[in-house]
């Protein structure tokens, strides 16, 4: 088994057969940024989140076995150099987009901050250390994907949240966003890398409340951590200056929430023991 490199979250490993591992770490990233602390037992959520959604999920994809309690086993692919997001709801990064005019909602949109829209919106990015937000004619001006390909992906990404979103329903959670990657495989457009809460945002339906911040069960309590003491801005202060961000330290309390919201939401979504 070959080291190949490491990710934000995964290292991976050529079995060279046409086959990786990715290996879950503990490691957690936010706005870019890169924590020295370790979320225990974030690892083996997210690989057994990987495998569930892999086999919940109809589409193809690149999912063969589970290795460990950290690892999968997945095929090779070429990778789609372009992220696709679906939103369903008014948040996040959309929020600022929106008033600025960068992103066009339907009309009678409810503008309410965390407000569910009226369709999910495709609402894809490049795919880089930064995300940009691209809409389909800067995809193609980019040539991140063909016109045909980026029509796929849009139908395929809103089919799979709504799915998913039946499922987190079921587990009374609302499930707000969720990000895809795709590749080729034999020609053929593949759903790949992972899913989990790393790559969507959760919400508990009974705490749910419109034009408030919703309390988070993924990498959103990081975030809005970082966001309520200043942190988020001095990343961007550091960007702006051409440095790199200093990262704080996590206090115990959110790494500890953290690993309880995460073992939580797995065990009701998959109705699985941790």
């Amino acid at each position: 088994m070959k080291f190949v490199g490491s990710g934000k979250v995964k290292d991976l490993y050529d079995l060279e057969d046409d086959t990786l591992v990715f290996k879950f770490s503990d490691r957690v990233s936010a706005y870019d940024v890169k924590f020295k602390e370790d979320i225990p037992n974030k690892g083996k959520v997210l690989c057994k989140f990987a495998e569930f959604w892999f086999d919940k999920l109809t589409i193809p994809n690149h999912y063969l076995k589970t290795k460990s309690d950290t690892e999968i086993v997945v095929k090779k692919m070429q990778m789609l150099p372009m992220e696709c997001v679906v939103r369903g709801y008014l948040y996040g990064s959309l929020v600022n987009r929106w008033k600025k005019g960068e992103v066009t909602l339907p009309e009678n949109t409810d503008t309410t901050l965390a407000a569910k829209l009226i369709e999910p919106l495709f609402d894809p990015t490049t795919k880089s250390e930064h995300d940009i937000p691209v809409d389909k004619q800067k995809a193609l001006e980019m040539k991140l994907v063909t016109e045909e390909q980026y029509t796929w992906l849009e139908r395929t990404s809103i089919e799979i949240y709504k799915k998913m979103a039946e499922i987190a329903d079921d587990a009374d959670f609302i499930l707000a966003d969720l990000k895809l990657e795709f590749g080729l495989l034999d020609g053929k457009i593949t759903l790949g890398d992972s899913i989990g809460p790393d790559e969507y945002r959760l919400w508990p339906k009974d705490s749910y409340e419109i034009g408030k911040t919703q309390e988070a069960y993924d990498k959103q309590i990081l975030r809005d951590w970082l966001s309520e003491n200043g942190y988020q801005q001095q990343f961007d202060e550091f960007r702006n200056q051409g440095k790199e961000p200093v990262p704080p330290s996590i206090p115990k309390e959110i790494i500890e929430k953290m690993t309880m919201r995460y073992i939580t939401a797995y065990e009701k979504i998959t109705q699985r023991s941790f």
